[in-house]
């Protein structure tokens, strides 16, 4: 078992946001990365993709979660289900912002929406 210390959380700011991560493989060796997303007023994610299933739950705030062509209201106490292969955007409320924690397999890979490689984000690395 490993124990990772709040004070060991690997944090990376982005200027949407900032991502703290509480395991993954270079942290505590887990097969599964989990992270919690701290996401300003009125950030617009970027539109990307996934190569693995992303789960996220929000429990704070609320957002615009864009997903294969639909668009969905969530706040706190919903999770969304992101499949692989599925092209998505996060929206944070404008007043508010909103946290959410996500978990993905390690190792997972982001890309742009047409398939180009943007690499393991440090968050899930």
């Amino acid at each position: 078992m490993t124990v990772i210390r709040d004070a060991q959380a690997r944090r990376s700011e982005t200027p949407g946001g900032v991502m703290t991560t509480f395991a993954s493989p270079t942290q505590g060796g887990a097969s599964r990365s989990l992270w919690k997303v701290e996401a300003k007023p009125g950030a617009v994610g970027p539109v990307h993709d996934f190569d693995s299933e992303q789960v996220w739950s929000w429990i704070e705030g609320a957002a615009t979660v864009e997903l294969g062509g639909e668009t969905f209201a969530v706040a706190a106490g919903d999770v969304v289900v992101m499949p692989a292969r599925t092209v998505r955007r996060v929206l944070a409320d404008a007043d508010g912002g909103y946290t959410a924690v996500v978990t993905a397999p390690a190792g997972a890979r982001a890309m742009t929406a047409d398939g180009a490689d943007y690499g393991v984000p440090p968050w899930i690395a």
